[in-house]
């Protein structure tokens, strides 16, 4: 397999990474972590069913599960929102 010439901004990377591109010898993972939030607790949403067809139209095409990305753009959000809160 022949190994990939590095991305030289994260334009390129995003952009390869978009495309659908092999990054996997893009990615140093002996760096990588994994946090753990604490307990897990359960959360039921009522949403409009249009909007579970956008999100899995969303999913499919990066590929991963409804609940994987809802967490990640939760997660996302928080952070966001906290920054919000500091910077006022």
């Amino acid at each position: 397999m022949k190994t990939q010439t590095r991305a030289k901004t994260t334009k390129e990377f995003d952009r390869r990474f978009d495309s659908g591109a092999d990054i996997h010898d893009l990615i140093d993972m002996s760096k990588a972590t994994i946090h753990h939030s604490g307990k897990k607790v359960r959360l039921t949403l009522d949403v409009a069913e249009s909007l579970v067809q956008d999100i899995d139209a969303i999913r499919k095409q990066i590929g991963v599960d409804r609940g994987a990305l809802i967490k990640i753009w939760l997660h996302e959000r928080v952070k966001q929102e906290k920054g919000f809160a500091k910077a006022s």
